[in-house]
């Protein structure tokens, strides 16, 4: 009522609540729930990206040669046998005049005669095109036209190099050997290697310094969890870092596996992991179907079927009056019996499918089969696109805007 005597002094109390009060509180909370929606994206981003990066298509188990670019320090070459074992390294220089590059060239080729590598992995930092070319020129001069050369992202690879990881495996070499080292296993098996790192320095993510660090780090270690679970550890090679991210493994006892293996040698069954110190029934029922052993007692044992469920598999080897080597693998025989046959108290329809869908293809990497861009050597700088043109390369970060 502006008749009211009242009305200026409740018009000015009305003013004064909104300016003062409510419209700080409503934009502190619209803030707060933008900032939340947008943290949860760039967290789910920077997980996708993840993701695709640690289940990468590993190389396997070939030798590598691995080259850390350097332009001023020199490009650091490490060669490292089939099971990512360090072998050896050089120093190479190539941009200190036509003289060093020449020695380069004999060094190089040299090194890649001692170690014949079925690849070669440069790291995809400063000096990283030049290199490469460098390299390929090398090995088509000496006729090795067969020795795949892979650009590896090696985002992170000077933290590992500083890491306390990394001074434990490696406390005599300098960290530039251990760069080179990282690059080149990261070739082999990038999930084995990028476990070894905080996944925030890995660097696939947009704005993940300012997004909340709890949410982030929760879940990135679940992605990471995730993809460790999903490819499965062999307990025979794996280290520590791989171990600790497999379902129901600390770290206690991931080191307690690794200890035990160097003491008492190779895992023969599955069984036997329960003779390391600090696994108990219940940690062994969450791990053992994620725990590899390639080469051991039982052929079961490189599959995803769990140890509770062998008994289900025994009874389809009895009923059948047939081995494990009949089974695995071979589709046919697998399509031919009937779930319900092995159906028990225990074990429903479901589990009996998933033991037989795993047989099929026992101890199977999800991850895809390994293939490289190829780089075009004419294409040195944007003069040298022409319209049309169609290019191979590598997308490594995603993000959204």
């Amino acid at each position: 009522d502006r008749s009211s005597p009242f009305a200026t002094e409740l018009q000015n109390a009305v003013s004064d609540t909104w300016q003062r009060l409510l419209r700080t509180s409503l934009e502190t909370d619209v803030r707060a729930e933008l900032k939340m929606r947008s943290d949860g994206e760039a967290v789910n981003i920077f997980a996708t990206n993840l993701r695709n990066l640690l289940l990468s298509a590993p190389l396997g188990g070939l030798k590598v040669v691995a080259i850390d670019p350097g332009l001023r320090t020199g490009c650091k070459c490490v060669a490292l046998d089939e099971t990512g074992k360090y072998l050896e390294t050089v120093t190479i220089y190539l941009t200190k005049g036509q003289k060093e590059v020449e020695r380069a060239e004999e060094v190089f080729a040299s090194f890649v005669g001692t170690f014949k590598p079925d690849a070669v992995a440069v790291g995809n930092g400063t000096g990283g095109r030049e290199t490469e070319a460098f390299v390929r020129k090398v090995l088509k001069t000496k006729g090795l036209t067969k020795v795949h050369v892979v650009q590896v992202n090696e985002s992170g690879a000077s933290i590992y190099s500083a890491s306390q990881i990394a001074r434990d495996e490696f406390p005599d070499l300098d960290l530039t050997i251990r760069g080179s080292i990282s690059i080149g296993r990261r070739l082999q098996d990038p999930l084995a290697e990028l476990v070894k790192l905080e996944p925030k320095s890995i660097g696939v993510g947009q704005y993940q310094h300012d997004v909340n660090q709890v949410k982030l780090g929760a879940g990135l270690n679940q992605v990471l969890e995730d993809c460790v679970n999903a490819v499965g550890a062999d307990v025979n090679t794996a280290s520590v870092p791989l171990l600790k991210s497999i379902s129901g493994l600390t770290e206690s006892a991931a080191t307690g596996i690794v200890n035990f293996r160097e003491t008492n040698g190779r895992f023969q069954n599955r069984e036997s992991i329960r003779k390391v110190a600090g696994i108990g029934d219940k940690t062994f029922q969450q791990a053992a179907g994620f725990l590899r052993i390639v080469g051991g007692d039982n052929p079961l044992d490189i599959s995803a079927v769990h140890p509770e469920a062998y008994h289900v598999v025994d009874r389809i080897l009895e009923k059948n009056n047939i081995t494990v080597t009949d089974i695995m693998g071979h589709s046919a025989l697998i399509d031919s019996l009937s779930v319900k046959d092995y159906v028990c108290d225990n074990f429903g329809q479901e589990t009996v499918r998933d033991v037989l869908s795993e047989l099929k293809k026992p101890g199977r990497d999800p991850r895809p089969e390994f293939k490289t861009a190829s780089f075009d050597d004419d294409i040195n700088t944007v003069a040298d696109l022409k319209v049309g043109m169609k290019l191979e390369g590598v997308v490594t970060n995603v993000t959204n805007f």
